[in-house]
This record gives C-alpha cells, structure tokens and sequence, in this order.
C-alpha cells in the first residue's frame, strides 16, 4: 500500500504514527507528495477527489482518504486496539477534538502562508485560535484519564495536534494554564514513532 503524504501535515503524522505504532511499515510505502491548499498534485486528486491529505492507495480496492477513515482501516488490518470498544465514543470524540485543533491550527498558518500581508484577516486567524486554545484546554480540563493507560488513538492525534501548534504557532504559548497537558506531551512526545515522523 502507499500512504500519499506531506511530512508537515498533522494528519499525515496521525496516520504515520499509527503505521509506526502497528508494525506496518514494511507493508506500506510513504510517497511524499508536493500539494498546497491552492494547487494540488494529479496523484492526490487521483486518490482523493478533494485533493487533500493522506489518502492510502490499496491493493485490494480504491483508495481512501481521510486521516479518521485511514487510521481505523489501519487498526483493524493490523488487528490493533487502538480503538477500544469499552472506550470508543470518548475516544472518537477525543480524537475529534484534536482534529478540530489541527484544522484551526492549519487554517491559522494558511492565512499568514496564502494571502498577502495587507489581506489577512487578524479577526478571523484570532478566531482560529480561539478554537484550538478551547480545545487544547477542555483536552487539560476534561480528557487527561484518556490520554493515560493502553495506548488509543485519541492519544495519537493529541499529541500530533499539539506538536503542530509548538510547531507553526509556539508563540502562543499553549502550555500555560495546561500545566497536565504539557506534561503528557513532553513524555509522549519521546515515543519512537513520534521521533521519527517529527517534520524536518
């Protein structure tokens, strides 16, 4: 299989840990694609009508797309738990909520990357940010039981979600008032699978 991917994308990296935290990387094949939010590569659009990243090009039947759908067909082909069936609706809405932190942290850097300096909206990269910060904290306040015990997937897009905001937006200062969160980060962060999809 082929995992087409960007290395600086928080989605890919999700899907990329998983692959790592499985035992799947002699089974698929990442193929770096070079796309952008207002330009996207003929062998993406191939896999995925939307143009977006990762999408996973399989053997046995048509590509899918999305870094969710991936990241599950990947747990069940490998017979992972990163699902827990005792768990699952907190786990699914844990890992909804690191998404939402990444697409408004992604949202934030294409309205700096994208638009020329004197069409920014500062309103609307203020209300990005709002959202993550929201999330980022309820994540402290409300989800941190979940981020400890068998590793799941909420943990996987946790962690990947915060290590693109340190990455395009560590001004900002997360870590304040989230003293737990951070702390979980620093050592989850150490994790093999995390060292070896960092973007570079």
């Amino acid at each position: 299989m082929q995992l087409l991917m960007s290395g600086m994308s928080p989605f890919v990296r999700k899907a990329r840990v998983v692959v790592r935290e499985l035992g799947l990387t002699d089974q698929i094949t990442e193929v770096p694609i070079s796309t952008t939010a207002l330009s996207s590569d003929p062998t993406i659009v191939a896999a995925n009508p939307t143009g977006k990243i990762p999408a996973l090009v399989r053997d046995d039947g048509p590509a899918i797309y999305d870094s969710r759908v991936i990241t599950r067909f990947l747990n069940d082909h490998a017979g992972g738990s990163l699902y827990p069936e005792t768990r699952i609706w907190e786990i699914l809405t844990l890992e909804a909520t690191a998404d939402a932190i990444m697409e408004a942290a992604v949202a934030m850097a294409y309205e700096v990357r994208l638009r020329p300096e004197n069409e920014r909206s500062t309103d609307w990269i203020e209300a990005q940010w709002a959202k993550a910060n929201r999330g980022i904290a309820a994540v402290n306040n409300k989800w941190m039981s979940h981020l400890n015990g068998p590793l799941n997937i909420g943990q996987i897009a946790v962690a990947c979600a915060l290590s693109y905001v340190d990455l395009r937006h560590d001004a900002r200062g997360w870590r304040t008032g989230n003293k737990a969160l951070a702390d979980w980060h620093a050592a989850f962060s150490q994790r093999d699978s995390m060292v070896t999809t960092a973007p570079v």
